[in-house]
């Protein structure tokens, strides 16, 4: 709109002013490209229980651990990468990455924090909490 009204005979317009009297109308300009969807709803709507009830602290190693995954954004898309952290000693004792976001990706980080504590020789008793 901006481009337009400059080129018939208002030259010294402003593109914010265009911007707000376009909103005040109700109007949006032309967005190009598509954004880029990174979170989907689950398919049942339901979201699992908060097992910690927000205290994020543990009494002893091996007790609690918590797993999240995040994507990292880099130029051919986005890079997805997974963590499991020991809530007592903050360290994250398993990791992995992947291009993809399915369940094996977090199940491979996960199997991967168990072997690193059985060949360090603390191996997982029962009773380990993972959320």
């Amino acid at each position: 709109m901006t481009v337009w009204l400059r080129r018939n005979g208002f030259p010294e317009v402003s593109k914010h002013t265009v911007d707000r009297l376009m909103r005040d109308e109700g109007m949006n300009g032309l967005v190009r490209g598509r954004k880029t969807r990174t979170t989907i709803p689950g398919k049942d709507g339901k979201r699992a229980a908060d097992l910690l009830n927000r205290n994020f602290s543990a009494s002893a190693p091996n007790r609690i651990w918590v797993t999240d995954f995040t994507y990292v954004p880099v130029y051919s898309g986005f890079v997805y990468v997974a963590l499991v952290i020991d809530l007592y000693s903050r360290a994250i004792v398993g990791w992995e990455t992947s291009t993809v976001k399915d369940t094996a990706f977090v199940e491979q980080c996960l199997k991967m924090a168990l072997w690193r504590r059985k060949h360090i020789g603390r191996p997982i008793d029962k009773g380990l909490l993972h959320h």
